[in-house]
């Protein structure tokens, strides 16, 4: 069960880390490291490379976001990795102390047996142990589920500082020609898309 966790997360990782390093490829207006770009109404704007954003998430959790200056998020990811380390700690001390009163209470030294579990069956003892590791895996892999989640969310924000989403978007009427109608008329358009990389 540890071999398929451990292979999960890196990947994961490696997942993060070929689709950050595609869009940069596919992107030829994005420079490879942090810079300053305008956004539709002239202002100048930073933008982040997402390549950096996922390896540094990936080295330590948070330090994508605050790469990315977004530090109210570090509550969010040192809360989850720090809950599930927690939890994971609790299962593996508990799964010992069981683990050691059924061979305690199997070789009939129950004098040794932690107060706790003294009252407990030799089957009970050995469901308990069973069901607390089966939660240390559990515990491994929602750790591992977090750390993934953190490197995606920080290499999607760093995708996301290059699109202009200034409060003067808005839809616009424009009259258009349609070649596969084969007739003109009026278009409901958008804009959503990245910023103007002209400096």
């Amino acid at each position: 069960m540890r071999t398929v966790i451990f292979t999960a997360f890196f990947y994961v990782l490696l997942s993060c880390s070929n689709a950050a390093n595609a869009q940069i490829k596919k992107d030829s207006t994005k420079v490879t490291t942090a810079g300053v770009t305008r956004d539709s109404t002239g202002k100048k704007i930073r933008f982040f490379n997402p390549r950096v954003a996922t390896i540094r998430s990936a080295i330590l959790p948070g330090l994508g976001q605050i790469y990315n200056k977004k530090y109210w998020k570090l509550p969010f990811v040192y809360g989850a990795l720090g809950t599930t380390a927690g939890i994971y700690l609790f299962n593996i001390n508990t799964y010992k102390a069981l683990r050691q009163a059924y061979v305690f209470k199997n070789n009939k030294a129950d004098s040794l047996i932690d107060p706790e579990f003294k009252n407990l069956s030799l089957n009970a003892l050995r469901g308990y142990r069973d069901s607390y590791r089966q939660n240390i895996d559990y515990s491994v892999l929602f750790f591992i589920l977090f750390w993934g989640l953190n490197i995606v969310d920080a290499t999607v924000d760093a995708h996301l500082k290059a699109f202009d989403v200034n409060d003067n978007l808005s839809l616009q009427l424009k009259p258009g020609y349609s070649p596969m109608a084969n007739t003109s008329g009026i278009s409901l358009v958008l804009n959503i898309g990245k910023r103007n990389t002209a400096k």
